[in-house]
């Protein structure tokens, strides 16, 4: 039996909605050498060997309802991007886990991840203590393990990059193509700043 790519892309990404980027990322099956292969990325992390000092930035900004992530250095705005996001991404603010929705407000980068399953990926602090205060008034769990990511592995050489960008189809997360990951991964450090607008 021949199964068509488009079908193809529509299975991975139905997977992806199905495993979601809540949750820690797991490996599944052999981990791939290639352009997923994560111990050199684990050891260019640990000694700070992935920031380009002339390239670093200082704040990323969101804007939901127009799908497009800017970049800024020393308050110029130096990249935009293209983002998918969750797969109620533009319904308002995320009030708790499951809601597929990505959050509103502002937060920080937290931690740099090398991830078998979606490239590489930097955690947002969401849920910060409004978000818990608001989660709890309402009786749910906020949720967490908001980050941005890269794109699954079978997108890894980019050429799904037109087809995964028509779509949300995270949990809350905001999904760049790889391309504008590595962008992202050299130029930002923990502790940088990122607003999301609805």
């Amino acid at each position: 039996m021949q199964i068509s790519v488009k079908t193809m892309l529509l299975l991975s990404v139905t997977m992806l909605w199905i495993s979601g980027c809540n949750k820690e990322p797991v490996a599944y099956g052999k981990v791939d050498k290639t352009p997923y292969e994560t111990k050199t990325c684990w050891q260019a992390l640990a000694n700070g060997a992935e920031i380009d000092e002339s390239l670093l930035a200082d704040k990323i900004i969101v804007y939901k309802e127009k799908h497009i992530m800017h970049l800024y250095r020393k308050g110029k705005l130096v990249e935009e991007f293209r983002i998918s996001l969750g797969k109620n991404g533009t319904k308002g603010d995320k009030v708790s886990k499951g809601d597929y929705r990505t959050p509103v407000g502002r937060y920080t980068i937290v931690r740099k991840k090398c991830d078998n399953r979606l490239y590489k990926s930097l955690m947002i602090s969401y849920p910060d203590r409004e978000d818990i205060a608001e989660a709890k008034k309402r009786g749910v769990d906020p949720g967490g393990y908001i980050t941005i990511h890269g794109q699954p592995k079978w997108n890894a050489d980019g050429r799904g990059d037109k087809y995964t960008l028509a779509y949300d189809w995270t949990e809350g997360c905001i999904a760049v193509t790889n391309r504008a990951m590595d962008i992202l991964w050299k130029s930002i450090k923990n502790g940088a700043k990122i607003e999301i607008y609805a």
